[in-house]
């Protein structure tokens, strides 16, 4: 992705942003793509690469915490109305009123909240409050799936994973994705794992230039704004801010399509359909036989899919 192609804009909260615009054919929809916990903008360049070859608008933000943008240290910072705001600040700074929301992870959740706009795309994202969650998913899907909350919650854990930048990248970008219900579900083990330094097989997934980046984030920067997104969850400060939505906005009547790994662990599909049946009445569910680093794993089937649904769903 062209550095000339970045863009910054102070917020009306006052935060600097960082974010990558790419014009497109008029006729198309922008695609507004937002990514997940430890990434940046980066990691949707081959999303970006296959979609400017399709004509399309993209607007590709560091999310707050990460990459260029600013990152506080106040976790109240980081509760999602704020963020959506943060985000149509810039969409209003780039003239955009409509858009397709793309959104990885955690931010699959911000996406949810930009309902405001035409299309909301939701990948990897489960929207659950920690303490009240923790029992009922272990009772659902035989285990724990959020038990490195705890870790990530902690003050020092920034520290520890700057220390054992390899042995975290190789756990969170993992080939197999099983060792996610083996060393990271669990509480405690993901700590254990990162002390020992422990390593694995590098994902055969990701290019050297994949690893170079998203090591120089872990060692040069560190993840501690990035943290907040799972301080917001441990401290309340999410289900308080999610109590202010109002019940009329709960239901999403946009398209949705909702995209998940069969092999992953943590975001697990299943986990999410209950909420998706729930409040996406026009929704499209679809699974691959991946992990969760789908825009990486299976690159080529998802962008694909994206490109369909945009054909089916959205008068162009």
């Amino acid at each position: 992705m062209n550095p000339s192609s970045y863009k910054q804009i102070t917020t009306t909260r006052g935060f600097k942003y960082n974010y990558y615009v790419s014009a497109g054919d008029p006729s198309k929809p922008i695609l507004l793509f937002i990514h997940g916990f430890p990434s940046t903008s980066y990691d949707w360049h081959l999303q970006v690469s296959f979609f400017k070859k399709e004509g399309f608008g993209m607007i590709v933000p560091d999310v707050l915490g990460h990459g260029q943008t600013d990152k506080p240290t106040d976790p109240a910072a980081y509760k999602h109305s704020g963020m959506a705001a943060d985000i149509v600040n810039i969409l209003d700074a780039e003239n955009v009123d409509k858009a397709i929301a793309i959104g990885h992870d955690w931010h699959g959740c911000l996406s949810a909240l930009l309902a405001s706009l035409e299309v909301t795309f939701m990948r990897s994202g489960a929207r659950l409050y920690y303490d009240a969650a923790a029992a009922r998913l272990k009772q659902a899907i035989g285990y724990e799936p959020f038990g490195y909350w705890h870790f990530f919650s902690e003050d020092g854990a920034n520290k520890v994973i700057m220390e054992h930048g390899e042995s975290f990248l190789n756990l969170f970008y993992p080939r197999d994705p099983i060792i996610w219900k083996e060393h990271m579900c669990p509480p405690g083990e993901i700590k254990e794992w990162l002390l020992a330094d422990k390593k694995a097989p590098p994902a055969s997934y990701l290019t050297e230039q994949d690893r170079e980046d998203i090591m120089s984030r872990i060692s040069i920067d560190g993840l501690a704004g990035g943290l907040n997104w799972y301080k917001v969850y441990t401290l309340g400060i999410t289900s308080e801010d999610d109590r202010q939505i109002p019940e009329a906005n709960h239901v999403i009547q946009q398209p949705v399509l909702y995209i998940g790994g069969k092999m992953d662990y943590v975001c697990v599909p299943a986990i999410g359909y209950p909420t998706l049946n729930k409040y996406c009445p026009n929704r499209t569910l679809k699974e691959y036989d991946a992990g969760h680093w789908l825009q990486f794993e299976v690159a080529d089937q998802v962008n694909n899919e994206i490109l369909a649904w945009i054909n089916d769903n959205v008068k162009l």
